[in-house]
């Protein structure tokens, strides 16, 4: 059986008629519901809302207006959230500098509208 995409309109191609800023402002609401489960001890929440982040996460980085710098800046955030919910922290990153980081993506894409 094929994997669903948990995001099927936005994985369909919608996706990539967002901004950057749009794209990743999305991701950090993900992240912020992970990172809150993370906080509460829920595993099976931590999991879904983690999936959708990466699933996200992979479709911008898999868009083709980001590259050099902003993909590799993409997928270094790829990293650092899954080195904090579920790997070592290797990092020492907190759930408020997630959230920050993701904010200002949020915050950039309601301006700019």
């Amino acid at each position: 059986m094929a994997e669903q995409a948990l995001h099927a309109s936005l994985s369909a191609g919608r996706w990539h008629t967002l901004t950057l800023n749009e794209q990743l402002g999305n991701v950090g609401s993900d992240v912020g519901r992970a990172i809150r489960a993370k906080a509460h001890g829920d595993d099976m929440r931590l999991q879904g809302a983690l999936e959708r982040a990466l699933e996200l996460l992979d479709l911008t980085l898999a868009d083709d207006r980001w590259r050099g710098p902003r993909r590799r800046e993409i997928s270094r955030a790829r990293e650092v959230v899954c080195d904090f919910l579920v790997g070592d922290n290797d990092y020492a990153s907190t759930g408020e500098s997630l959230d920050a980081y993701f904010l200002a993506f949020a915050m950039a894409a309601r301006r700019d509208r």
